[in-house]
């Protein structure tokens, strides 16, 4: 009881006061960040340059293609619409590339970011390639390279003209890309092998469910998997990676299935019809050897962009088969390249793959060289075998040839890639079409600007993708008359160059007159009118309104209420003004005194399409004004009239009144004009 009246003594205070202990996870990840703190240096800023080298000038080169059209747009499906394709999904992709696309622009609101959605596909790609400049970083370290060795490997995946301009560009390679790799380092690993190897089967079937030629590498990953699973492990680990690859690859079968889609019938696509199509029935791309074909062109695109990486690459394979470490992937690479000599079709971007593997070979047999160079102690090897040295100073020859012929090479192909804008004959041909294609006309277009087109308000069945106009139903139903459905034709160089293999653009351009042309040489964007009643029957009526034209302009300028500028009377005499123009203007000058400024050229547009445009810039004497009751009354007497007399713009702007009409085909060239 007496103890309990005693105050309880404090406790003392510590002599060394402490602070809380970080929680585990913090402290790990310190600790990581420590241990790795030399590889982040070399990593972080070799990740930063990959991006650098892909995001500036982007948007400029190289310019937009079909391909990269294509899975923007079936990405843009996937998002937009809720569907796996734009038109008619039938398997001749796996589907997962562009969903991955998807993925990332709906994360990232890409579609909403830029002005053209290829762009928004482009930007996931610059993802792609840093995952995978990381990833090979991590491969090359796992096959013994130093990390200056590494580094520079990296170095030439993120700097090679031949890598940015095909990493930039929106091919589901480059998506399969980080997977394949990701698949070789988990393939190298020596602990956990069960999980590793796991994931490298999951990772490799991610990649060939993304772009299926992938699978050309399944051989060189199973090799690597047997020389680095642990013989006690061995049966097991690698029959739970092939059995978790074959169900992966099993489920896009069974995707096929479920829809009731494996074989072929009638009014259905298949699997069966997609790989058919693939394997034995897409169009050959001619012989390597022969320069004129589509096999020649890509293997010269690639040589120009880069030959020493080219050439290097195949090089350090073949040294590279007598490396134990190497010998898979220089095999690899090889394997690759033979597969290049073999008929039929040829992927233009099938040296994606390739790049990975040539650049850490590269790395790896050059270091290999050096290496010899010095013992154990570090000592010079002056007594070390005359083959080593050999070797040693060839290795040391390679890397001054390399630096030697890369960097003059690389430079002015890094300047056009980073300053050119090789894409802008296909902006402005798409803002053409934007502002005189009116809803309603059909317009047959490169896949590359189907997005921006239907995004910018053309009814998606009016903006049809050339190659479907051939090959699908839906689009047939909808176009009974075939090409004399369609309006205009918008044509790339690509298109160009699918003359002869699409029977309706053959077809349609044959029967149109170029309207709008933009660029030059294999940039060069067209726009073509469509003429339902053939060339020959347009270039007739054409040159009968042409002189139409001329006399009603030479008429038109000796009316009192009407100044014309001597650039804009010469322009009516030789008839080069729309019909339209010289009605609306006989018109005004009956009720007013009107001042011609110009019959100005919409951008675009050539000698073959009259000028449609006319700027005022003064009425009965007065300066043009906004409110103003003369620019009021010849305003709306432009409005008031119909058809196609009715203007498609009639603006006040900068004391000019501009009134443009729209493109004209033949049968809207002399309709009656009403007041």
């Amino acid at each position: 009881m007496t103890a309990l009246l005693h105050a309880p003594r404090p406790t003392p205070a510590p002599l060394h006061p402490t602070t809380p202990r970080p929680p585990r996870m913090h402290r790990r990840a310190w600790a990581s960040l420590t241990r790795h703190r030399t590889t982040l240096l070399y990593v972080v800023p070799l990740m930063l340059l990959t991006a650098a080298a892909r995001l500036v000038g982007m948007g400029g080169s190289p310019q937009r293609i079909d391909d990269e059209g294509t899975y923007v747009a079936q990405a843009y499906a996937v998002e937009k619409f809720g569907e796996l394709a734009h038109y008619t999904f039938w398997y001749d992709h796996p589907p997962l590339g562009w969903l991955q696309i998807a993925a990332w622009t709906s994360a990232t609101g890409g579609f909403d970011r830029y002005d053209t959605a290829v762009m928004a596909g482009r930007e996931a790609m610059v993802v792609a390639s840093v995952a995978t400049a990381a990833l090979l970083w991590v491969l090359a370290r796992r096959l013994g390279l130093g990390r200056v060795a590494a580094g520079a490997a990296v170095l030439v995946f993120a700097l090679s003209p031949l890598s940015v301009q095909f990493t930039r560009t929106v091919y589901l390679d480059n998506v399969a890309t980080p997977w394949l790799v990701a698949a070789f380092v988990l393939a190298l690993s020596q602990r956990k092998q069960l999980l590793a190897f796991a994931g490298a089967a999951a990772c490799f079937a991610i990649a060939v469910l993304t772009k299926e030629t992938v699978l050309l590498l399944l051989p060189f990953l199973v090799w690597q998997l047997l020389r680095s699973a642990h013989p006690s492990t061995r049966r097991y680990t690698l029959s739970v990676s092939g059995a978790l690859f074959v169900l992966m690859g099993a489920g896009y079968a069974l995707f096929a299935l479920v829809k009731g889609e494996v074989l072929p019938g009638r009014d259905r696509v298949s699997l069966l019809e997609g790989i058919e199509f693939q394997l034995f029935s897409r169009q050959s791309s001619g012989s390597l050897l022969d320069p004129s074909s589509q096999a020649g062109r890509s293997v010269d695109a690639w040589f120009n962009l880069d030959v020493t990486l080219a050439v290097a690459g195949v090089a350090a394979a073949l040294v590279g088969l007598f490396m134990h470490r190497l010998r898979p992937y220089a095999a690899a690479l090889l394997f690759l390249t033979l597969a290049l000599f073999k008929p039929g079709y040829l992927p233009v971007p099938y040296v994606i793959a390739m790049i990975p593997f040539a650049v850490v070979l590269v790395a790896g047999v050059l270091e290999a060289g050096l290496r010899r160079t010095r013992n154990r102690n570090g000592d010079v090897m002056a007594q070390r075998s005359t083959r080593r040295r050999g070797v040693a100073a060839i290795s040391a020859l390679g890397v001054v040839a390399l630096l030697v012929s890369a960097v003059p090479m690389w430079g002015p192909q890094l300047r056009g890639l980073w300053l050119a804008d090789l894409d802008r004959p296909l902006r402005e041909a798409q803002s053409w079409v934007l502002d005189n294609v009116e809803p309603g006309e059909r317009i047959l277009v490169d896949d590359a600007v189907w997005v921006d087109l239907v995004d910018g308000g053309l009814p998606r069945q009016d903006v049809v993708w050339y190659y479907k106009a051939d090959t699908d139903p839906d689009v047939f139903q909808t176009t009974p008359n075939g090409w004399a459905d369609y309006s205009y034709v918008l044509v790339t160089e690509g298109m160009r160059r699918s003359a002869g293999t699409a029977p309706t653009l053959d077809t349609a351009l044959e029967n149109s007159s170029r309207v709008a042309v933009f660029g030059n040489g294999e940039n060069e964007v067209d726009v073509f009118r469509v003429l339902p009643g053939g060339t020959e029957e347009f270039f007739d009526a054409d040159f009968r309104d042409q002189e139409g034209r001329a006399t009603a302009g030479d008429a038109l300028a000796d009316n009192p209420g009407l100044e014309l500028s001597p650039e804009a009377a010469d322009q009516l005499a030789a008839g080069q003004v729309d019909s339209r123009v010289i009605s609306l203007l006989a018109l005004a000058a009956g009720e007013h005194t009107v001042q011609v400024e110009d019959f100005p050229v919409v951008f675009g547009e050539d000698g073959q399409v009259p000028r449609r445009t006319v700027t005022l810039s003064a009425i009965d004497g007065v300066p043009v004004q906004d409110g103003s009751a003369a620019t009021l009354d010849v305003a709306s007497l432009a409005t008031e009239q119909t058809g196609s007399y009715r203007p498609s713009t009639v603006e006040v702007e900068d004391g000019r009144l501009t009134v443009r009409y729209d493109v004209s085909g033949p049968e809207d060239l002399l309709p009656t004009p009403t007041r």
